[in-house]
């Protein structure tokens, strides 16, 4: 597994794309339902990032999509959309890509700059933390039952 993402890291150092399934909660609702597939492409180094869903390598050496809060000093904070609490630093440099699409189940690609995308980001990021938390709760509970 550690070969392909190192290999990931070349085709987006190339200005490729490439789609990774996602699995997690962390970026529940917008990103994690079952069978999602993120298309993510190379960043340039001054090219804004902040509120976009970036992909890097977390403490473990795994690959991590979270949404960029700041970017202060050449570092990086992020936290997932349905991780309320953890805030995570990174360089810029580690900066794999950003999520620029995702492909839902159904075949249907949505752009994550597209407008209904911004609107359901918006939406969800303005809800107060104990209606996320709530919210978040049920979907985790309503996933698991649906894996079993």
């Amino acid at each position: 597994m550690q070969r392909l993402f190192d290999n990931i890291e070349s085709i987006v150092a190339e200005g490729e794309s490439f789609e990774l399934r996602v699995n997690g909660y962390s970026m529940l609702p917008l990103l994690g339902h079952r069978d999602d597939v993120i298309i993510v492409r190379r960043v340039d180094a001054n090219e804004p990032i902040t509120s976009r869903i970036a992909m890097f390598r977390g403490p473990k050496r795994n690959l991590i999509v979270h949404r960029v809060l700041s970017v202060d000093d050449g570092i990086v904070s992020l936290r997932g959309d349905g991780n309320l609490i953890q805030i995570e630093r990174t360089p810029r440099s580690e900066i794999i890509g950003v999520v620029e699409s995702v492909r839902r189940r159904s075949g249907k690609v949505v752009s994550c700059t597209s407008k209904s995308w911004r609107r359901r980001e918006r939406r969800w990021l303005s809800l107060p933390i104990f209606v996320r938390r709530c919210v978040l709760a049920v979907m985790r509970r309503w996933m698991n039952f649906r894996n079993k």
